[in-house]
């Protein structure tokens, strides 16, 4: 009978992708009514959770590998690109966007021995390649090319490690998009792969031995959760003992490191993303794991100086504070505040020749002061303008590497001295983009609890509000993430097209340190949605847009962000992109093959009674409401994603293609390939993101 069921519904989506395909969809308005979307069958499973009676009327969808599932997803994705493919906007989208996107892009190097290891991809190719330089003004030299490796383009690789004599090289290699890769080890000397080979797994973290004859890694099984193994080169890895780890469940995260002396192994026990735990080892004399802080409930990041350890902490400091501990003698008593808090957060910091660079986030944007390593104040770094910054290096060299970009300012990065403090250029992004004719501005609305948010707004220069403007609102509002101002091709495009691109930076981020996050986590989740609602409507207020023509974006965690401001408040929103969402938070605690136990930690867990109400209260796919008039929507997902479970996005676009009354499409790309860390060649990317934008022309009735 289901099989009959599964040929019926196939039939019968078939047939109505032949009359969609028939429609021309060259003069095709916004307003018109768009032409079906392919039927989907209803299985209404009825459950009881909680004493709360819950149907879910696409629950075979959860079948990834059905074939019923495999059909519905090609006749979807064969809907959507009879939608897009054909949009007249598409061809000059797509042609923009590879002039813009067509440069050399180089990734943050890493400094070993003389040599700067990085990723380069060239301004024609698909995927970044592994280089090295000799010396700032070396020839660079390519070292892995992953082009080969598939037909398709689609495997990557990535930096691990790099021995500190600079002859081994740790390097990742993923296939598609999943969290998980292969680790290989290159002698850098003979430039070829030494014979031990990591299978597919999910690695997370390595460090060398100061003497190179092996390294730690964390490896991660999802079902049981993560373990630091330690490999000595040439043996086994599927015989690696494990060191540390023993009775953590999934929901726990373990890092580990080794300090530049090689005398110490730090090992980061993390919960979730509101907490973490510190544990060290003396390699020098095999000693004993111990633990070094635990029992507090906040953060502590390290970074070693020698036999101290600097600590960046919000424990006592919700925007954080740094401390000096002496690893010697490490009671909590003997703990020693450098840096106090201050009205700025604490985003990040780095030791660099002796000295310690604090980032400090000043109204979302970066600062970064200098300090001995007594906590005494040395100056700041002169930043090139208000924008974002990342400062790294290491406490024993005193060149660093510092980065820097803004909204409207591709990336640059920097050698940095930390004895002289000058900066030279090592490498600026060559995009070709005339950052001079825009501007970023920055306002404050009250969310509505009256909590003050801000929200970076990016338009011409002059520009004056005119209440029609296309509008993009981007978030994501979540797991610690700051949105600072950073620079991004697409919305440097939608600038060009005369649209606003504006980004709310709301609670559930670290823009104001760790009570900012509080705030937007677990049972307090709703006010992340609330300060969306409230950006949204403070842009309608003020005049720079209508509802007729604001898009918002978001993905992942802002893809829930998505589902839950579009069905509280559809009518605010003409069109939504919504990628590789969490949308069934009811049901979100089932799927174990991702990497949901850590982030129930932040989200709840529907199989507690108590959290159960706060996560019903507002999961999307349950709201989804019949004869409601949604906006356009476009969700993506793909196969691959094993971080956020993809049949999130099936499900809700079938409900939401059969509830809403609008007219508008409800769409959906799906990638059989790729998933949540990539996995798609740069072509491909590009193609998408023109068919996303073709969709938010078409939506907002732009020429």
């Amino acid at each position: 009978m289901r099989r009959k069921q599964s040929l019926s519904c196939f039939f019968r989506s078939m047939n109505a992708l032949l009359q969609a395909t028939f429609v021309v969809l060259c003069i095709l308005p916004a307003s018109a009514q768009t032409p079906a979307p392919p039927a989907t069958r209803q299985d209404n499973v009825k459950e009881v959770i909680h004493g709360v009676e819950i149907i879910d009327p696409y629950r075979w969808l959860e079948e990834q590998d059905g074939k019923e599932t495999r059909d519905w997803v090609a006749v979807q994705n064969a809907y959507t690109h009879s939608l897009l493919d054909k949009l007249p906007q598409r061809a000059a989208i797509s042609k923009r966007l590879l002039e813009m996107f067509h440069h050399d892009t180089v990734g943050s190097p890493v400094q070993e021995a003389g040599y700067y290891f990085f990723t380069k991809k060239g301004a024609d190719q698909d995927l970044a390649s592994i280089y090295r330089r000799k010396g700032a003004a070396g020839t660079d030299e390519l070292l892995i090319d992953p082009h080969p490796m598939s037909t398709d383009h689609t495997t990557s690789v990535g930096i691990r490690d790099i021995t500190s004599d600079a002859s081994l090289m740790i390097y990742a290699v993923r296939r598609g998009g999943e969290d998980e890769t292969e680790m290989r080890i290159m002698d850098l000397n003979t430039r070829h792969d030494l014979p031990d080979v990591f299978p597919r797994a999910l690695y997370m973290g390595t460090s060398w031995k100061k003497d190179r004859s092996g390294f730690y890694y964390t490896l991660g099984h999802r079902d049981s959760g993560k373990r630091i193994y330690y490999h000595a080169l040439g043996s086994d890895p599927a015989k690696d003992p494990v060191v540390f780890g023993e009775g953590y469940g999934p929901d726990t995260w373990l890092g580990n490191n080794v300090s530049e002396d090689g005398r110490y192994l730090l090992m980061n026990v993390q919960a979730g993303w509101a907490k973490n735990e510190l544990f060290i080892q003396n390699l020098n004399d095999n000693g004993p794991v111990h633990p070094l802080i635990t029992g507090i409930n906040a953060h502590f990041t390290p970074q070693f100086a020698g036999d101290f350890l600097i600590v960046q902490t919000d424990w006592q400091a919700p925007r954080n504070r740094i401390l000096k501990i002496d690893l010697r003698d490490s009671k909590p008593e003997k703990w020693q505040e450098i840096v106090p808090a201050t009205q700025d957060a604490i985003e990040s910091f780095a030791l660099i020749g002796g000295k310690l660079f604090v980032n400090y986030m000043h109204n979302v944007t970066s600062r970064i002061a200098i300090f001995s390593l007594e906590g005494k104040p040395i100056g700041e770094v002169a930043l090139p303008s208000s924008g974002s910054a990342v400062i790294y290096g290491r406490a024993d060299q005193d060149e660093g590497i510092l980065i820097f970009s803004s909204y409207t300012t591709p990336q640059s990065i920097f050698r940095y001295s930390a004895s002289t403090g000058k900066r030279e250029l090592w490498y600026r992004n060559a995009v070709p983009f005339d950052s001079d004719r825009y501007e970023m501005e920055q306002v404050w609305y009250s969310s509505k609890d009256g909590t003050r948010v801000p929200m970076f707004l990016l338009h011409r220069k002059g520009y004056k509000p005119d209440g029609k403007t296309p509008t993009i609102l981007y978030g994501y509002g979540g797991f610690n993430v700051s949105l600072t101002p950073q620079f991004r091709t697409e919305a440097a495009w939608w600038l060009e097209q005369g649209g606003i691109y504006a980004v709310a930076n709301l609670r559930g981020g670290s823009e104001f340190g760790e009570a900012w996050h509080k705030a937007g986590m677990l049972e307090k989740k709703q006010n992340v949605f609330d300060d969306f609602i409230a950006a949204a409507e403070w842009l309608v207020k003020n005049k720079y847009t209508t509802p007729q023509k604001m898009a918002i974006w978001g993905g992942s965690n802002g893809g829930l962000l998505m589902g839950a401001v579009v069905t509280q408040r559809p009518e605010l929103y003409q069109a939504v992109i919504c990628d590789h969402p969490d949308l069934d938070m009811v049901r979100y605690y089932k799927w174990t093959r991702n990497n949901n136990p850590p982030a129930l930690l932040e989200y709840g867990n529907a199989a507690d009674r108590e959290q159960f109400k706060f996560l019903y209260a507002y999961s999307p796919y349950q709201h989804v409401q019949p004869k409601t008039k949604y906006p356009a929507i476009l969700f993506s997902s793909g196969d691959a994603d094993t971080r956020v479970p993809p049949e999130q996005a099936r499900k809700m676009t079938a409900r939401m293609q059969a509830a809403t009354s609008s007219g508008r499409p409800v769409l959906l790309l799906y990638d059989t390939k790729a998933g949540h860390s990539g996995g798609r060649p740069f072509s491909q990317i590009v193609d998408e993101l023109s068919l996303k934008f073709a969709f938010l022309e078409w939506q907002l009735g732009m020429q």
